[in-house]
């Protein structure tokens, strides 16, 4: 299993429409074969910040991922309102292991 946390700083007259295109990306993305959780979570003390969490089976299933009509539509959708270029971070799950309901 992989998780990859992905922060995103968005320019504020933004807010919305960011939430609104990475929730969509999100609804698509956990109908993906190999993925188990797709997360949009926004900052409770600064609502530009956003962490996307991403969970998939394999490496496999996240790179897949990457080259899903959803994303690529995501991806040049906001990259104008992003402050910042994002950040992704993949982790290694220690728990709940594979054997483990979420």
């Amino acid at each position: 299993m992989i998780v990859t946390c992905v922060s995103v700083q968005v320019k504020p007259e933004h807010i919305e429409d960011f939430i609104r295109a990475s929730v969509e990306n999100g609804r698509n993305s956990v109908r993906e074969p190999g993925n188990l959780r797709f997360d949009v979570l926004q900052c409770a003390d600064d609502p530009t910040r956003f962490t996307l969490y991403e969970a998939y089976e394999s490496e496999e299933a996240a790179a897949a991922h990457k080259n899903t009509p959803h994303y690529l539509t995501w991806k040049q959708t906001v990259e104008t309102w992003m402050a910042r270029p994002r950040t992704g971070v993949k982790h290694r799950v220690l728990y709940p292991d594979d054997r483990e309901q979420w």
